[in-house]
């Protein structure tokens, strides 16, 4: 009989043979892979019989019928060690399954597309940049000249000993590249986590997550950017919210200013705290010149928020580590 006629419907009776009781598993196992009987033992027996150049061809489709008939085996085998498992004790077959918890968004996560929708109605789109940033990005494009006092406001992450590469410690540096990348006139968000070598505190954490604004085009003011702010605070903690805003400093705004939201806390003294959830201002002349917009012609607001002081002020969430710390209790309840 010719080699190749032999291997004919093998490979069809493999996959169709039933293995479904012992008896039948064990009737495959000796008609196919059988020491002294088995048609492909006999097959690898023969190998000798064939041209050397047909020899390596022959020998993988050969293997290939053995691994899947082995397959086959293993799978009842498993089969079959299920159906003849014994209950474990005190489980009742007969029961309805128990029901698996779903999951969900977490907190945070509903909260950043929340921010996100609020911006997308207001016609900003969504920008993106790497975590891993250049100290130029970071800093230098946006006003913090080497050795300025200003550096010491952000506690860095560096990943190397020349401080050219960092964990980014704002989103600000998207703007830098959206600019960059696109020109003006430009209106867009960009949400993602940022790092600071900062102390752990009820509302201060070493990772967390922001979301930078810009909008640039001619004729941009600062009423436009409290106008804004305004309308983002009212949608996301209602008509009755009291914020504030504080004169501030950022090398890359001026003026610059802080927004405040109140929390309000019966057990404080006066009824609550001022909770600080951004920092904003006009862009700097300087940022437009290490991007290459033309100062003279265009203005532009900027903003970068925390999400999760949002996030503590929407749901009553008293200390920033409870949503670091996935205790599924404090979870469940979003």
């Amino acid at each position: 009989m010719d080699l190749l006629d032999a291997l004919g419907d093998l490979d069809a009776r493999i996959r169709s043979e039933p293995v479904g009781s012992a008896d039948e598993r064990e009737a495959f196992r000796v008609r196919y892979l059988g020491r002294k009987n088995g048609e492909l033992t006999d097959l690898f027996k023969r190998l000798p019989e064939l041209p050397a150049d047909e020899r390596k061809a022959f020998g993988q489709r050969l293997n290939a019928l053995r691994e899947q008939a082995e397959a086959r085996i293993e799978e009842a085998d498993a089969r079959l060690r299920g159906d003849t498992a014994e209950a474990a004790p005190g489980l009742d077959r007969t029961l309805p399954g128990r029901r698996v918890p779903e999951g969900s968004l977490h907190v945070l996560t509903q909260t950043l597309y929340e921010i996100q929708r609020v911006f997308a109605r207001l016609g900003f789109a969504v920008a993106e940049g790497p975590e891993i940033e250049t100290d130029w990005h970071n800093f230098t494009a946006l006003g913090f000249p080497e050795d300025h006092p200003a550096r010491d406001m952000q506690d860095t992450f560096f990943l190397r000993g020349d401080k050219s590469a960092l964990l980014r410690t704002h989103t600000s540096p998207v703007q830098v590249r959206a600019m960059r990348a696109h020109g003006v006139p430009l209106r867009i968000i960009a949400p993602g986590r940022v790092y600071r070598n900062e102390a752990i505190s009820y509302k201060s954490f070493c990772l967390f997550h922001q979301v930078e604004g810009l909008y640039v085009d001619e004729g941009v003011t600062f009423a436009d950017l409290k106008a804004l702010l305004r309308l983002f605070a009212e949608t996301m903690f209602g008509a009755d919210v009291r914020m504030r805003f504080r004169p501030s400093f950022f090398p890359f705004t001026e003026p610059s200013a802080e927004v405040d939201i109140w929390w309000a806390n019966a057990a404080l003294p006066g009824g609550g705290r001022w909770l600080e959830i951004l920092g904003c201002g006009m862009v700097d002349p300087a940022v437009f010149e290490h991007v290459g917009v033309d100062a003279e012609r265009y203005t532009g607001y900027a903003f970068g928020m925390g999400v999760e002081r949002i996030a503590m002020l929407r749901h009553g969430i008293d200390d920033i580590r409870l949503l670091y710390e996935n205790d599924v209790r404090m979870l469940a309840q979003f």
